[in-house]
């Protein structure tokens, strides 16, 4: 079995790109044979205009930032920042001044003296990104740095690797499970399941329009309704028939062509529901809401409609307190109804 299956993947010079995808799918798999610790069986790895296919990883100038850190807990903050830059030969001088500014990148430099173990986890891993920062790689590649930290220090760092990467221009790749973290920092980003890359895009456009049912399932929760195509139209236009009625949406895959019968599956995310009184020109089920639950700013609702069940995402929630509401009406707008054939 293999770890990589066919991937083919351009990342843009100084462009943030995350990998995601399920716990051994192949995200740390694919980064580290860019970083050089895995050598590929088939195909080229290209940095820039150079393939570094077979070139040792110390020779890539790729630098590479572990999901711990990874520091030296007899050095300072100075010493570990430092470290690459002496193993490459540089005079004092230069790691100094390195050092330096790679520290005050990451908002560090009060803590030059101060050991690994004097640290929070977040300043850890902050101490990692300097480090990583003052090689200046061509590439820095990140894996799973934030998986370690409580919500509010992941966050905290999300934010500071995102303005350090946009204030150096440095093309990263940005390995995580997180569909929150991966759709919040990336430019663009690569879902992966089994090895194989199954879509690449802007966060917005991979989780709006996903080209697969696996896609819609890892990047958020989404109601699958089945069916067929009854036709197919201009700009990824599509309609189907299901068992609760016709939809009218968009194929995940613009290049689909299906012919009239093909199996199709409509996939629609809860917060693209409305609930209305009356019915709606296109994409209305008629139904009932069922079980409520009040989450504050949002109302998750139990929809039923001809046999199918729906979970329905009501923001300001104007409904909560009145379930089992018969006879309403749930509605989606086209563009927000996608067309999955796989």
């Amino acid at each position: 079995m293999s770890a990589l299956d066919g991937i083919t993947l351009e990342i843009a010079p100084g462009e943030l790109f995350c990998l995601l995808g399920p716990s051994g799918a192949g995200k740390t798999t694919l980064l580290r044979t860019i970083a050089g610790f895995e050598a590929p069986d088939a195909g080229r790895i290209l940095i820039g205009e150079r393939d570094v296919t077979a070139v040792p990883a110390h020779r890539r100038n790729t630098a590479m930032m572990f999901q711990a850190g990874a520091l030296w807990p007899h050095l300072s903050v100075a010493g570990n920042v430092a470290f690459g830059l002496e193993a490459r030969g540089l005079p004092a001088a230069e790691v100094g001044r390195r050092v330096g500014e790679a520290l005050e990148s990451v908002r560090m430099t009060g803590s030059a003296a101060r050991r690994p173990s004097e640290l929070s986890g977040g300043e850890r891993q902050r101490v990692a990104l300097a480090r990583a920062l003052a090689v200046r790689p061509s590439c820095l590649l990140l894996d799973e740095p934030l998986s370690n930290l409580d919500e509010p220090l992941g966050l905290e760092l999300r934010g500071e690797i995102r303005r350090v990467c946009r204030e150096f221009s440095l093309t990263t790749v940005f390995v995580t499970h997180d569909r929150k973290e991966a759709l919040s920092i990336s430019d663009r980003l690569g879902v992966i399941v089994g090895g194989r890359l199954l879509q690449a895009g802007r966060p917005r456009d991979v989780y709006r329009r996903p080209a697969r049912r696996a896609v819609a399932r890892f990047l958020g929760d989404a109601d699958f309704i089945a069916g067929e195509i009854l036709a197919t139209g201009p700009e990824g236009r599509a309609s189907v028939q299901t068992a609760a009625g016709r939809f009218e949406g968009f194929l995940g895959d613009p290049l689909a062509r299906p012919a009239a019968g093909a199996a199709a599956t409509v996939a629609i995310r809860p917060e693209s529901w409305t609930v209305a009184e009356t019915a709606p020109a296109v994409n209305g089920l008629l139904g009932r809401i069922g079980a409520a639950s009040y989450l504050g700013d949002t109302a998750r609702y139990e929809f039923e409609a001809a046999g199918v069940r729906l979970s329905i995402l009501e923001r300001n929630p104007g409904a909560a307190d009145r379930p089992c509401r018969d006879r309403v009406y749930a509605a989606v707008e086209p563009g927000d109804t996608v067309i999955l054939l796989e």
